[in-house]
């Protein structure tokens, strides 16, 4: 399997059981006449325009690096997932325009087993698809796909939570409970929402990567750092599944510029090792010139 074009495949599948999906949903709304199955079907719209944008973002992001994109087009995929939670918000707002008006005339609706069966039925596709997309999307590094994965499992639990809702005003009789169910619907989305915004933005304005990810590099680099003295500031950021590090490496003022080449390859190949689609800028200094800085690694003395 060609594992590199893997996450352009798997956003295609995305879209392909989003829309199947979409039209399941609908259906079920059809059939039973409930707004809050009404609102679980908007948010279908939602993951229709997500899974469309996410597949674009992978496309376009497998291009190779050119004059004017020196490091590649993997950025686009924080854009992807911004225009997703952007769509989640409209979704929401506009589930709750839907539902307002019936608190005022509640209106019971027709809860045939072919629209709950088609309901469930598109509850448990959905459910299988958001395994597979945060799996794949983790496994290649993809922001696009675990944004997409983690969507449609917001959109499993929505759904379950619509049923159950469902399934309580059926038995008490308080159809109220209809609209009700789809404003909590409509709150969990914008929840969702927020969340993708907040992870997207990070991406976006290159935030570095948490200490405890940085962290087991330390004694991979101090055994690969051989008779150079010093690692500091390290700078870091991600760009969709790629993973750029900057950092010193300060040497002996009277160390052959050779040799220090032969050390940074060294630490090249041990960051890629560790850190599969790493890319490593490496800084050498003399000693003498070292501002020392953050994150330090330092030679261990040998006996």
């Amino acid at each position: 399997m060609d594992e590199k074009g893997f996450p352009q495949r798997a956003a295609a599948w995305s879209l392909g059981v989003a829309i199947a999906v979409l039209a399941l949903k609908f259906g079920a709304w059809y059939w039973t006449g409930s707004v809050a199955l009404y609102s679980d079907a908007l948010e279908s719209i939602v993951n229709v325009a997500a899974a469309g944008a996410a597949f674009f973002a992978l496309w376009y992001s497998a291009r190779p690096a050119d004059a004017n994109h020196p490091f590649g087009h993997s950025k686009i995929e924080y854009f992807s997932a911004v225009l997703e939670a952007a769509l989640i918000v409209v979704a929401a707002f506009a589930i709750i325009g839907a539902a307002v008006p019936r608190f005022d005339r509640p209106v019971a609706p027709d809860l045939t087993p072919l629209g709950i069966g088609l309901s469930i039925l598109a509850s448990v596709v959905n459910g299988t698809l958001a395994a597979f997309l945060v799996r794949a999307g983790r496994r290649h590094r993809s922001p696009a796909l675990i944004a997409d994965g983690h969507h449609v499992f917001t959109d499993v639990a929505t759904s379950a939570g619509v049923l159950v809702g469902l399934a309580a005003a059926w038995f008490t009789g308080a159809w109220w409970l209809d609209p009700m169910i789809a404003i909590l619907v409509a709150v969990n989305i914008l929840w969702v929402g927020a969340q993708l915004f907040r992870k997207s933005f990070s991406g976006l304005m290159d935030e570095g990567l948490p200490e405890e990810d940085l962290e087991p590099l330390r004694p991979a680099l101090e055994g690969a750092m051989g008779d150079a003295l010093e690692i500091h500031a390290m700078r870091s950021r991600r760009s969709g599944p790629t993973t750029f590090l900057e950092f010193d490496l300060v040497v002996p003022g009277d160390m052959t510029v050779e040799r220090a080449h032969e050390i940074c390859d060294q630490l090249e190949s041990t960051i890629a090792e560790r850190m599969p689609g790493a890319i490593a800028v490496i800084h050498v200094e003399p000693e003498h010139e070292a501002a020392h800085g953050s994150f330090v690694v330092r030679r261990r003395e040998r006996a």
